[in-house]
């Protein structure tokens, strides 16, 4: 299938990845997979900025309200359902496009995944006791000291990624980027990365106008409904945490809503990074759509059906 294409868009929340990716599949006549980690879940909507019901009827998309919050789903299942659902795809037509700003999922998609050590249930148990007792402050220290490289690529606000990560270093006493991919698996598609980025201030404008424009839609009562559940992994992000600590009144409302423009401004930058680590990706801004389907064509011979 090495005629087919995937577009792959990326780049940071609030930049305009899901506008773009929808004039793409309309320009070439074809379907979106979403890469976006919290969008799959079907009971949270308005704190993950999922397009909305026009927007999905714009362009058909994959991925999206595809599972529970109760479902165990990691990148490496998405790496499995996102392939066989391409060989699907496929058959019908020659250019897809997946969108999305976590680099993990696409990174499992595009190269496959880390071979990294068998996890240690005796010492995993030791780190979730030490993070019960002392919080995400000792994750974050520790990974931190023991591997600074993989530190700044992380969500920091992730205990999962934080312990896994922290548990490699511990149980191998090498960091655990050592043991990210160094090649890549064989794709039978081509695979085009496009990059959308804006000025920092021009996006966290963005940004915190898009988390009033999550209270306005109703973040705090889709936060309260969740709030029962707060400890599944699904609900541990940024948007949903620092309104469970105002629920439990650890802060006030205020503070609640500076934290969560702050820690998305922070989560931005960090995908940026992310990014940018990736020497195959075409930047362009958000609305150079224009630009983006000429690029295509030019260099990669992608055109509308």
């Amino acid at each position: 299938m090495k005629n087919k294409k995937l577009i792959v868009i990326v780049g940071p929340t609030a930049v305009g990845k899901t506008r773009a990716a929808i004039e793409l599949a309309k320009y070439f006549n074809t379907e979106i997979l979403s890469a976006d980690s919290r969008q799959f879940f079907k009971e949270i909507s308005i704190g993950t900025a999922k397009p909305d019901e026009s927007e999905l009827a714009e362009a058909k998309h994959h991925f999206i309200n595809s599972h529970s919050i109760f479902d165990e789903i990691n990148a490496g299942r998405f790496e499995v359902e996102a392939l066989a659902l391409l060989d699907d795809l496929f058959q019908k037509y020659d250019t897809l496009i997946m969108v999305g700003g976590s680099g993990l999922y696409i990174n499992a998609l595009c190269d496959g995944l880390d071979d990294l050590p068998k996890a240690d249930e005796t010492l995993r148990q030791q780190i979730v006791d030490r993070y019960e007792l002392e919080g995400l402050s000792y994750l974050q220290t520790e990974v931190e000291r023991l591997d600074p490289e993989y530190f700044k690529q992380v969500d920091v606000n992730n205990p999962q990624r934080l312990m896994r990560a922290l548990e490699v270093c511990l149980m191998t006493g090498e960091p655990f980027s050592a043991f990210r991919k160094k090649e890549s698996k064989e794709r039978s598609f081509e695979i085009i990365k496009i990059g959308l980025n804006l000025p920092r201030e021009e996006l966290y404008e963005r940004i915190n106008h898009r988390v009033d424009l999550m209270v306005e839609a109703g973040l705090l009562q889709e936060a309260k409904v969740m709030h029962q559940h707060k400890d599944i992994y699904a609900l541990q992000t940024v948007g949903y945490t620092e309104l469970f600590d105002y629920f439990e009144d650890k802060h006030d409302l205020q503070r609640a809503l500076e934290l969560i423009k702050q820690n998305t401004r922070r989560f931005a930058k960090r995908q940026i990074t992310w990014f940018n680590r990736d020497k195959n990706t075409h930047w362009f801004k958000p609305e150079e759509v224009k630009e983006i389907i000429s690029f295509l064509a030019t260099e990669y011979g992608v055109r509308a059906e």
